[in-house]
């Protein structure tokens, strides 16, 4: 029997995975390098108990002490399980572009998340520098910066590199990966290269990042890419830089995932993607190793969502992959009004007229104790009115007209589309058969228009 001390001592000698259906059209031979396979689930669980057994042989970290990162989330990862075994106190700072899935990862291993917005680096809310500056004003606080840290590359030297070679007998011919902090792809390389001086390089590097000499600008993926130069980084190790798009990236993840079994991050999509691309060119047979830094379980309400994807335009737009829940949840979260607007037949008709008039709808549902009675058109009301009849004091029941259709949240949006084209003015949409929403032919128009590529 096998038994270790503490989880820690499972980090490393993750498995190198060929991939099949994906690379079935290019010669070259692609071998995965999983690190979701760490405890962690990244890459960073290598690097993070390295930082802290430096600082507390440099006396930078004492019992009781308190360390602050800025992190995308795997690096904090490795920090606080380091720190939940040793008795540290972890404050992590965070990009405001990390999901949600991330953040409450942090909080399970006990850490306190610091969300800062997207900035420049010269602003003082850049997170980085806010991490920074908390370091100087807690007492007892270490602030590794992964950045710019010599045991982040050093992990890789001593560990991802020599994995790889061990693993291909030394038969590595190209190594692909993306670069955020930099210590993987330079650590990794620079072993490498000391085996075998011809291997090629290449860092799949996002839209927006300064690494590949664009202009920086915002991008989705995460933990690649900067708009910075990190201490760690290593140009001359690099024979390539390919730059790959959010949407590309997030593509060859969710096809990893659907034709590999492989549940895996953005930027693993990026750097399969940009391998892919490499391994089309070749006339030749190589082996080509690609980092694949963290699982994907911490992107399901991100790219793995479908829903996620059509709101930010990641799907050519396809009505059939879209639910009239989606649909409600984009109307929602631009439009600040209740998520159903209703009345009762009890009440007054002008009440239903002042409802009409504040949220400005053209329709309201009449609804009794869950039950889907009628509806109040305004086109009825107008008529009403214009014939001279006084129905202001008029309870609803004496003038509303057909229910309107119902569907539920599940529901195909080509479903919601064929009940308004045939003559419906609305729909109502039920969730556990209880009314929760009306869909409109604008909800749909405004959609539509906001979500084709």
């Amino acid at each position: 029997m096998k038994i270790v001390d503490n989880i820690l001592q499972l980090i490393g000698n993750t498995p190198l995975i060929r991939l099949g259906k994906l690379g079935s059209d290019v010669k070259a031979t692609i071998l995965l390098k999983h690190e979701a396979m760490n405890p962690g689930g990244s890459v960073k669980d290598r690097i993070g108990w390295r930082m802290i057994a430096w600082a507390e042989e440099k006396g930078l970290l004492k019992p009781g002490g308190v360390i602050i990162e800025p992190t995308s989330g795997n690096t904090g990862v490795g920090l606080a399980m380091a720190a939940a075994i040793k008795g540290y106190r972890c404050i992590f700072v965070l990009p405001d572009k990390i999901n949600e899935d991330k953040r409450s990862l942090l909080r399970a291993y006990g850490a306190e998340i610091v969300v800062t917005p997207m900035c420049t680096p010269d602003s003082p809310q850049h997170y980085v520098n806010v991490a920074k500056r908390l370091s100087q004003e807690i007492p007892g606080a270490y602030w590794p910066n992964q950045y710019n840290h010599p045991a982040n590359k050093q992990a890789h030297i001593e560990t991802t590199g020599p994995e790889i070679w061990r693993d291909t007998d030394g038969t590595v011919d190209v190594l692909v990966g993306g670069m955020g902090t930099c210590g993987t792809l330079s650590g990794t390389a620079t072993f490498l290269k000391e085996k075998n001086p011809n291997l090629y390089v290449i860092c799949t590097d996002p839209e927006g990042s300064i690494f590949s000499g664009d202009t920086p600008h915002a991008y989705l993926v995460e933990g690649i890419g900067e708009d910075f130069l990190p201490r760690n980084l290593e140009r001359g190790l690099i024979d390539e830089f390919i730059r790959v798009s959010d949407k590309e990236s997030f593509h060859i993840a969710r096809r990893l995932a659907r034709e590999e079994g492989i549940l895996a991050g953005g930027s693993a999509g990026s750097a399969l993607a940009g391998a892919l691309r490499y391994a089309m060119r070749l006339q030749e047979s190589k082996t080509i190793v690609v980092i694949l830094p963290d699982s994907g379980r911490g992107y399901l309400s991100a790219f793995y969502s479908d829903q996620w994807m059509q709101q930010r335009g990641m799907f050519d737009f396809q009505p059939q992959l879209i639910t009239v829940g989606a649909v409600l949840d984009a109307k929602h979260e631009h439009k600040k009004i209740p998520p159903l607007i209703a009345i009762a037949s009890i009440d007054k008709v002008s009440r239903a007229i002042e409802l009409m008039h504040e949220y400005k709808i053209s329709q309201i549902p009449v609804v009794d104790a869950g039950k889907n009675l009628g509806s109040v058109q305004e086109d009825t009301l107008m008529k009403l009115l214009f014939d001279g009849t006084d129905i202001a004091h008029q309870p609803v029941s004496s003038i509303m007209g057909a229910p309107l259709p119902m569907v539920a949240m599940e529901t195909n949006v080509t479903e919601a589309y064929r009940l308004l084209m045939a003559g419906a003015n609305a729909i109502l949409v039920t969730e556990q058969q209880q009314p929760r929403s009306v869909l409109t032919r604008i909800d749909l128009i405004s959609y539509w228009a906001a979500n084709r590529n």
